[in-house]
C-alpha cells in the first residue's frame, strides 16, 4: 500500500513537472514580436556548413524570412524573387537571409539547384524561429531528384512563412504573418524604399 502511494506521488510530481515544462515551451513558441522589438543576436549553421552570426552583418537593413522547407514550389518562387531582386537589395544596403528546419545539406542542394545568391540558416531545432515567435510545426522529409539522384530531404521542424525586417539596430521594422511567397520580396522591397522617404 505504501508503495503504491509514493508511485502516486511519483508519477503527480512528474506530471505536474512535464506540464510546467510544456507551458513554458508554448509560452516561449507563441510569443509574438511586436515592432520595435530588438532581436539580440543568434548563431546557426548556413547553406555552406559553415558558422553564422546575425552581429556579423553590416548592412543597414536585414530581410529575415522563415519558409516552409526547400525545394518546395512556393518557397522556390519566393527564394528565386529574391534571387532575382539581389541587385537592387545591395544598392539599398539591405541582406536578405531565409530560414527553415531545413538540414545544412538541404539548403546547399536549394541554393545549387536555383543559384540562389543569398544565405540560407538551418535552424532544424526551430530555435531563431521560437526567437521571432514564428509557429512551428513537426518536421518531416521529401523527396527530390537531384542531379539525378534520387534525394530524401529531411527537415527538424516546419515553421510558418512569416518576414520580417530589422533597421541599423536591429530593431523590428516590418514583420508579415500572411506572405504571398510570389510577392514577398516586391512588397519588402517597396517597404524599405518607403522607409527611405520618411
Amino acid at each position: 500500500m505504501a508503495v503504491f502511494f509514493l508511485y502516486n506521488c511519483f508519477m503527480k510530481k512528474l506530471l505536474t513537472i512535464i506540464l510546467a515544462i510544456y507551458t513554458v515551451n508554448s509560452i516561449a513558441q507563441t510569443k509574438e514580436l511586436k515592432l520595435g522589438d530588438q532581436i539580440s543576436n543568434f548563431k546557426s549553421i548556413s547553406d555552406n556548413g559553415k558558422p553564422w552570426a546575425l552581429n556579423t552583418v553590416k548592412s543597414d537593413f536585414i530581410v529575415v524570412y522563415f519558409y516552409p522547407a526547400a525545394m518546395t514550389s512556393g518557397c522556390t518562387k519566393q527564394a528565386c524573387e529574391y534571387r532575382d531582386n539581389k541587385t537592387t537589395f545591395d544598392k539599398m544596403s539591405v541582406t536578405v537571409i531565409g530560414i527553415s528546419g531545413d538540414e545544412p545539406k538541404n539548403l546547399q542542394y536549394f541554393k545549387d539547384t536555383y543559384d540562389l545568391n543569398f544565405t540560407l540558416l538551418s535552424d532544424k531545432e526551430g530555435s531563431i524561429a521560437k526567437k521571432f515567435g514564428v509557429p512551428l510545426r513537426d518536421g518531416g522529409s521529401i523527396d527530390r531528384e537531384i542531379q539525378g539522384e534520387q534525394i530524401s530531404l529531411f527537415r527538424g521542424v516546419t515553421p510558418k512563412r512569416w518576414t520580417f525586417i530589422l533597421d541599423k539596430d536591429r530593431r523590428i521594422v516590418y514583420r508579415n504573418d500572411a506572405v504571398n511567397a510570389s510577392e514577398d520580396s516586391k512588397t519588402v522591397q517597396q517597404f524599405i524604399e518607403d522607409y527611405y522617404k520618411r
